[in-house]
C-alpha cells in the first residue's frame, strides 16, 4: 500500500502529504467515535440500496427493495460495518484491518473481497466531503483514500496517506473540505479532546475539556460535533466551542446522529455512570447555532441502544424503541410526535456485541433488524407502514446501508 499520491483536491491533498510527512498528530489526550447521515457518493455505483447484515461467522447482503438475500459469505465470529460512502463497499472490521465488502451492482455478485486496510484494532469509518479516514485503535493511525476509489479498481487497494497517531487510544479523525485534520486525543488511561490541524500541519485549535470524547458527526455548514461525558465539542471556523451537559459531573453524549441541512444534532444521552446494561432512557440534543445542549426523556416505557437512532425524513429523529415501536422525534421543538409499531418489544443486551435490533435509514426507508426472529424489516417513514419483511436463516447482529 502506498501513500504518496492521495487523490483529491489540491488543498486537500497538499495539506494532508504535509501532515503525513511533518507532524504526529501532537497533544496530550483524548479520543472518539462517529455516527453520521447516510453515505453519499459523488459517483455512486449502478445499483439501489443494499443491506449488509452481520452475523455469528458470516455477512449476508440483501436487495434493499425486495430484502432477498444476494449473496452469504463467510467472515470473522464477530465484525462491525461500516459503509465506505461510494455507493457499493462496506469496510469490515476484522483481527487483520478494515476488510472490503463489494455489495455488488446490477451485473455483479457482492463478495467479501481479499483488499484489506491493515490496521490494528480497526475501530471507527467517516466519510465526508469525498474521503474516507479509518482509524485504527491500536495505533491512533488514520489511513485516508478518495472515496470513490475504490469504484475504480476491484482487485487493488486505493493509494492512501497514513497519518501517524501519538498515542493508541479509541479515536476517530475526520478531513474536511479545505483539508484540515480534525481528531482525538488521548491514551492508554483516557481520552480529553480534539486538536485540528491545517493543511501545513499547524495547530488550529485543540480542546482537552472532553473527558471520554467519543462520538462524530458533521452538522450543516460543515460543523463537527463530538460527544463527552459531560456534554459536547463543537468546531466551527477555527474555533473549538465546549457546551456543557445539563447533569454533572455526568451526562454522556456518545454517538451522534447528523444530517447536512441541519444544524440540530441528535445524540445518544446517559446520566448516571453506574447504571447497569445499556439501555438509555433520554435523548440529547445539541444545537449548533446557538451552542447549546438539552435532554429530552423518551416516551414511558420507550429505551434504546446506541444502535437504535437515526435521521430521516425531515431532518427528524427516528428511535427505535424497547417497546418495538419507532417514536418520531421534532428536535426543534424537542418533542416526540409520533410512534409506530414496527417488531416486538425487546429487552437490552447483556454485552453491547450482543445481537439486539437496530436502525438504519436511506432516503424515506428505515431498515430495521429483530434478532429474536432472525428478521429485518423495512419501513417508510413517511407513513410508518412496514413495506417489505424477510425472515432470515441467521441472527443479524451489525447493519449498514450502501447508501
Amino acid at each position: 500500500m502506498r501513500s504518496s499520491s492521495f487523490r483529491a483536491g489540491p488543498l486537500r491533498r497538499a495539506g494532508l502529504l504535509a501532515l503525513a510527512v511533518g507532524a504526529a498528530v501532537g497533544l496530550t489526550a483524548c479520543a472518539g467515535g462517529a455516527g453520521s447521515a447516510a453515505p453519499a457518493s459523488s459517483a455512486p455505483a449502478d445499483t439501489g440500496t443494499r443491506v449488509a447484515l452481520s452475523y455469528p461467522g458470516g455477512i449476508v447482503v440483501l436487495d434493499g427493495e425486495s430484502l432477498e438475500t444476494l449473496a452469504d459469505v463467510a467472515s470473522e465470529e464477530f465484525t462491525r460495518l461500516n459503509p465506505a460512502g461510494d455507493g457499493r463497499h462496506v469496510m469490515v472490521t476484522t483481527s487483520e484491518g478494515f476488510q472490503v465488502l463489494d455489495a455488488g451492482t446490477s451485473a455483479t455478485e457482492p463478495e467479501l473481497t481479499d483488499l484489506v486496510f491493515p490496521a490494528s484494532k480497526p475501530g471507527h469509518v467517516v466519510t465526508h466531503g469525498g474521503t474516507t479516514v479509518l482509524y485504527a485503535d491500536g495505533t491512533s493511525d488514520s489511513t485516508i483514500f478518495d472515496t470513490d476509489a475504490l469504484l475504480a479498481s476491484t482487485d487493488a487497494l486505493p493509494e492512501v496517506e497514513t497519518i501517524a497517531g501519538v498515542e493508541a487510544h479509541h479515536g476517530v479523525s475526520i478531513v474536511l473540505e479545505d483539508g484540515s485534520f480534525v481528531t482525538t486525543v488521548g491514551n492508554a488511561n483516557g481520552r480529553t479532546g480534539i486538536v485540528v490541524k491545517d493543511p501545513s500541519g499547524a495547530t488550529v485549535a485543540e480542546n482537552a475539556t472532553c473527558p471520554g470524547v467519543h462520538g462524530e458527526g458533521t452538522a450543516k455548514g460543515e460543523v463537527v460535533v463530538f460527544g463527552c461525558e459531560n456534554g459536547a465539542l463543537i468546531y466551527a471556523d477555527g474555533e473549538i466551542t465546549k457546551v456543557d451537559a445539563p447533569d454533572q459531573p455526568y451526562g454522556r453524549m456518545g454517538n451522534i446522529f447528523v444530517t447536512d441541512t441541519s444544524s440540530l444534532v441528535l445524540g445518544d444521552y446517559k446520566d448516571d455512570r453506574d447504571a447497569e446494561g445499556y439501555l438509555l432512557h433520554r435523548v440529547a440534543v445539541i444545537d449548533t447555532d446557538a451552542k447549546t445542549q438539552k435532554v429530552v426523556d423518551m416516551p414511558e416505557g420507550a429505551e434504546y441502544t446506541f444502535r437504535d437512532l437515526a435521521r430521516g425524513p425531515g431532518d427528524l429523529g427516528y428511535v427505535l424503541a424497547s417497546d418495538g415501536a419507532i417514536h418520531v422525534f421534532d428536535l426543534e421543538k424537542g418533542v416526540f410526535t409520533d410512534s409506530f409499531p414496527v417488531i416486538g418489544a425487546w429487552e437490552g443486551p447483556v454485552e453491547w456485541q450482543d445481537a439486539h435490533p437496530a436502525i438504519k435509514v436511506s432516503g424515506d426507508i428505515a431498515y430495521v433488524t429483530e434478532p429474536a426472529k432472525n428478521a429485518v424489516h423495512a419501513v417508510d417513514l413517511t407513513s410508518g407502514e412496514v413495506v417489505k419483511s424477510a425472515t432470515l436463516d441467521v441472527t443479524p447482529n451489525e447493519i449498514a446501508l450502501t447508501r
